[in-house]
């Protein structure tokens, strides 16, 4: 964990820490980090958590409108179950209640924290983005996630959930070819590192970082806090 991360979650918390079970042990899962968010002032939270959505009005590993008031950047890895959690049940109630109300936006980070296959799954959502498709795949993904490292999250599973959700499977492995998309995933799993993120899944919104999946009221309380502070 940098020395950034570590003065601004100590700043506004007093402690936080990241507990995180690495991968290559048994559970191969990374730990929620307990009821811990934090809570800042503008003038509290540091450029570099300031400044961290890129509101790019077609950027396809979004959701919601650029100009939203509050900006969600989640960092996760495809393998991670904490992750598929969020995704399965907390981020698709804070999408209808706030993405689609024009309230929250919602920016991917690519955070590859399991390995080899997470890399893979997170190459291909990136090559699905180029048919319109990364929400789609990134769902298919989570629906039917795999355990971490467990081997069967290949090229040739991906590319099938890919068709079944109604994307093109040999246009997907042409374009997870491209440097460019290697590029992309390794810069995003760098400026995570360098952010001090450990574990997956890590969000800041407007700023203010939320460790783990953390319950629904969790994301609601800080969403709403940030939605005030843009009044």
């Amino acid at each position: 964990m940098t020395p950034l991360f570590v003065a601004f979650v100590a700043a506004v918390v007093a402690v936080v820490a990241f507990i995180a079970t690495r991968p290559g042990n048994s559970a191969h899962a990374s730990k929620p980090a307990g009821n811990q968010t934090a809570s800042a002032s503008v003038g509290d939270i540091p450029k570099e958590f300031r400044h961290l959505a890129r509101r790019q009005t077609a950027d396809p590993l979004a959701q919601g409108k650029a100009d939203a008031p509050v900006v969600m950047v989640e960092f996760s890895d495809f393998q991670c179950p904490y992750c598929g959690q969020f995704a399965r049940t907390t981020e698709t109630k804070l999408v209808d209640k706030y993405v689609k109300k024009g309230v929250l936006r919602i920016e991917w980070r690519d955070f590859p924290y399991f390995g080899k296959e997470s890399y893979t799954a997170a190459l291909a959502a990136r090559a699905a983005s180029k048919q319109g498709g990364f929400w789609k795949l990134h769902d298919a993904l989570y629906t039917h996630q795999a355990p971490p490292n467990s081997g069967e999250l290949t090229t040739d599973r991906i590319v099938s959930l890919a068709t079944s959700v109604g994307l093109d499977g040999t246009k997907l492995r042409a374009d997870m070819r491209d440097p460019k998309l290697a590029t992309a995933v390794k810069a995003d799993f760098t400026q995570g590192q360098k952010l001090g993120i450990s574990g997956t899944p890590a969000f800041v919104i407007n700023g203010t970082p939320v460790i783990g999946a953390q319950p629904l009221s969790v994301f609601e309380k800080t969403i709403e806090q940030a939605s005030k502070d843009q009044q």
